[in-house]
């Protein structure tokens, strides 16, 4: 086998504590072998951090967030850059994407990537975005600067908010592109002759961190006032969440039904989603906890009695792609509730792991969750169907063993 080479891993952020695939993912990737550097464009807003990015090893070196903070910094980059080889190409390319994104933000993802070219830490011998929208330019940028090829993990966000164009312009440059979802796996096939370079891989879970869950549930069914049943959902208050229906289709619920809801996670729209809560007259009924650690989501998850998530498409085409919680909670034989929007119905399949209902319909979602509330039969059923298809399907070890496979492909040709 040839040296594996060193990886410059450029990311958004990091840490994340809602990226905990990708923090899996890297700690996998170091666990199989890999030398890695993580190239972070933003510095950490997040207060916590989960275990796994205690143990994932690789140095962080975090680019200039904004351009204006430090001139010198990018300066430096800029003077180092005019007399590489491959300055030409990349402003040629820049000034051809100006006109299709005149923004700020173009202007800052060229200065990140001058930075990253002349600072080039560690000797990197190959660049790996996440994230096919900022961090895939800020890498495509300096694989045209350096000559140093490039791969890039795509995911939800980036892919549907992406201009066609410009998906086409890194799926054509890009080694290789992996994805967590058939949806999105199908979609970047469309704009890419090089349908052999884009590649489906779900993220899986690290089932050694959500062993199997032996307790026995409540059997509550909503009908004792001082026993509610308790709906957990974790996930960012954001568009794509579908909070709001959620919401919604809890205000829908019987009045004779009990129950109350914990919700775990940070983001913008909390203060207007808790503002919803009151109109609808629910606030004495749910929980905002904020943001959690691992350690401690996990054990939400096997305190409650079923978990929901109205996953949905915003307004400016954002989705999830196979959200990490339902696959978390259904390690713990916790059934879910969403809707089918993405990769959820690539895990979930309504009546016989979970139950999916339409997105952006809160009547059906409130039937969902009375029949879920009245019946532990039922919610023990789906359940137990639930983490034998986790266990048995979404191993991340498989996604490890895979991109593995990608990049040793990629050292094999080189030698």
């Amino acid at each position: 086998m040839p040296p594996r080479r060193k990886i410059l891993v450029v990311l958004k952020g990091y840490p994340r504590l809602s990226e905990t695939f990708i923090a899996q993912e890297l700690l996998g990737l170091e666990k199989a072998g890999f030398d890695l550097t993580l190239i972070s464009m933003r510095r950490p807003t997040d207060k916590k951090r989960h275990p796994v990015h205690d143990e994932i090893k690789a140095r962080v070196v975090y680019l200039p967030e904004y351009l204006h903070e430090e001139p010198i910094r990018v300066l430096k980059g800029l003077v180092a850059g005019v007399s590489r080889p491959g300055f030409k190409a990349l402003i040629k390319r820049f000034l051809a994407d100006l006109p299709r994104d005149l923004s700020r933000n173009r202007f800052r993802r060229l200065g990140q990537a001058l930075v990253l070219g002349r600072e080039w830490p560690d000797g990197g011998e190959w660049l790996h975005a996440h994230f096919i929208h900022t961090p895939a330019s800020v890498t495509e940028y300096a694989s045209m600067l350096t000559g140093t090829p490039w791969s890039c993990s795509a995911h939800a966000k980036d892919i549907w908010t992406s201009p066609d164009w410009e998906l086409t312009e890194k799926l054509k440059s890009a080694r290789w592109t992996v994805t967590c979802t058939r949806t999105g796996y199908e979609h970047m096939r469309m704009l890419t002759s090089r349908k052999d370079a884009v590649h489906l891989s779900y993220h899986g879970l690290d089932l050694a961190r959500f062993g199997h869950f032996a307790g026995e549930r409540p059997q509550r069914t909503g009908d004792n006032p001082d026993d509610p049943a308790l709906i957990l959902s974790v996930g960012r208050a954001v568009e794509k969440k579908g909070y709001d229906v959620l919401l919604r289709a809890l205000a829908l619920l019987p009045p004779d039904l009990h129950w109350r809801m914990d919700h775990i996670g940070g983001g913008e729209a909390l203060a207007k989603l808790k503002a919803l809560a009151s109109e609808l007259g629910l606030s004495g009924r749910i929980v905002w906890k904020g943001a959690m650690a691992q350690e401690d989501v996990l054990d939400h998850y096997r305190r409650a009695d079923l978990f929901a998530l109205a996953c949905r498409i915003a307004a400016n085409g954002d989705r999830d792609g196979l959200p990490n919680v339902l696959v978390e909670a259904s390690s713990q034989r916790l059934v879910c509730v969403s809707t089918a929007v993405s990769g959820v119905p690539e895990l979930l399949r309504d009546g016989e792991n979970g139950l999916v209902v339409p997105p952006e319909d809160p009547a059906l979602l409130a039937e969902a969750l009375t029949a879920a509330i009245r019946d532990p039969v039922l919610r023990k059923r789906l359940g137990d169907a639930a983490e034998r298809r986790v266990r048995e399907e979404f191993d991340y070890h498989s996604s490890i063993r895979q991109l593995s496979g990608l990049f040793e492909a990629e050292w094999q040709k080189a030698s």
